[in-house]
């Protein structure tokens, strides 16, 4: 259906599927959010809260080649309001156990720091970025999957991201259907080119995949958006083969 305009276009702005994502995840939060505000029985994150006998914790593994030793991340969960519909697992308490003890200092005060902040309770997902803010004036590194993490700061971070993730504070919006099928299409076009390529480039391609969860052509670079080793030119155009963005000239 045509509209028609009569007012001067003073601004506009694009909604991404990422801004439509926000606005559900907080719609169907908005009715709990309402009750609890409403209802000084429900129980929220504060930092009055008692720490129980026993919390649900998750352990997380970081092997970063920054370090002689593996990392152990920690994070336990207290349940908020069980048995009920307004029920919540929320971070408590973060620790972090190493060999090494060349970090020690710093990771005990991020720890503690980290953990008060969990029991302050709000909305505690701003460290998320706060944490992959964080460059090392040395360089970073790529993880498994060819993920470049710009220092062990942030990988804790995308650690405490994908716990965040797991409990249900934090969405990550899901590529549509038409996202999916674009970026499944343009891989085919890109490994049907590949097999015309001499032996060496054929070799290269396999080895890189077969190194872990790596599956991106070796020759691919670094993408801006998803900070992934996916990115290749098809058609005089940079697309990356793992989030789909693409950026032509």
């Amino acid at each position: 259906m045509a509209v028609k305009i009569s007012k001067k276009i003073k601004g506009y702005s694009v909604i991404t599927p990422d801004d439509k994502a926000r606005e559900a995840a907080a719609a169907a939060k908005a009715p709990l959010v309402a009750a609890a505000a409403n209802d000084p029985a429900i129980v929220q994150m504060h930092e009055a809260i008692e720490r129980p006998e026993m919390l649900l914790g998750s352990t997380y593994k970081i092997k970063s080649p920054l370090v002689e030793h593996a990392f152990y991340v920690t994070i336990n969960d207290i349940i908020l309001n069980p048995g009920t519909e307004h029920q919540q697992r929320r971070p408590f308490e973060v620790f972090i156990n190493s060999k090494s003890m060349e970090h020690f200092q710093w990771i005990v005060a991020l720890t503690r720091i980290m953990s008060a902040v969990f029991r302050k309770g709000g909305d505690v997902t701003f460290l998320v970025e706060e944490m992959k803010a964080v460059f090392d004036p040395k360089g970073g590194y790529f993880k498994a999957g060819g993920v470049y993490m710009p220092s062990l700061v942030a990988e804790l971070g995308s650690v405490v991201e994908d716990h965040l993730k797991s409990i249900g504070m934090i969405h990550d919006p899901e590529l549509s259907v038409h996202q999916k099928a674009l970026i499944a299409e343009k891989r085919k076009q890109y490994e049907d080119r590949s097999k015309g390529h001499s032996e060496k480039v054929a070799e290269a391609v396999v080895a890189e995949a077969n190194e872990g969860d790596a599956s991106f052509p070796a020759s691919a670079t670094l993408c801006d958006k998803c900070s992934t080793k996916a990115l290749v030119i098809m058609d005089g155009c940079q697309t990356c083969l793992n989030c789909g963005y693409s950026k032509c000239g």
